[in-house]
């Protein structure tokens, strides 16, 4: 039976023989296949996010989150609204989840709330939500923002409209109710 030569077969003689330089080309030919790629990912965007939120976004942050959350900044705010001609706070939060996450919340900041499993302040994460009451809500949930990272939150202010937040705020602090991750 005849053996077929491959170009590389001589290779192994001239290893033997010391001159491993076929060896090398053909490593050299093989890692050259194999490459690793950057992540795709539009970091212009991305720069223009942090900017606009006022956070560092990392490499391990959800970067579609601060993206859309971005996009969203200076809707105005609009009593049952849904979309980025107008909104409310838990119209935005729904649509939040829902471009993000994929998930359906209900369009109602109570009913939000019931849905999520209780979060404490100090271990929030990117995505959870905030719930507020108000001077005028007693114990009862009155506001819903998306917490984004280190302290800040996007929510749609009835008198500003989609805007970033800091829960050190003397006003979120007082009126804190707690966090949430829906189920």
């Amino acid at each position: 039976m005849n053996a077929v030569a491959l170009p590389f077969s001589r290779c192994g003689a001239a290893w033997r023989t010391g001159e491993g330089i076929c060896l090398l080309l053909l490593s050299l030919l093989l890692l050259a296949g194999c490459r690793s790629a950057a992540p795709n990912l539009d970091y212009r965007a991305l720069v223009r996010a942090s900017s606009r939120l006022g956070v560092e976004i990392e490499a391990s942050d959800n970067h579609r989150l601060y993206l859309e959350a971005a996009s969203w900044l200076g809707t105005p705010y609009r009593a049952g609204g849904i979309s980025k001609r107008g909104t409310d706070c838990s119209g935005l939060s729904m649509q939040l989840y829902r471009t993000v996450y994929g998930l359906s919340l209900p369009h109602n900041t109570a009913l939000q709330l019931k849905a999520c499993r209780r979060v404490r302040r100090h271990k929030l994460r990117e995505g959870d939500l905030v719930f507020f009451k108000s001077p005028s809500s007693g114990r009862r949930v009155a506001h819903v923002g998306v917490y984004l990272k280190g302290g800040k939150f996007i929510h749609a202010s009835s008198s500003r409209g989609v805007m970033v937040s800091s829960l050190r705020e003397a006003y979120y602090k007082r009126y804190w109710l707690r966090g949430g991750r829906p189920r």
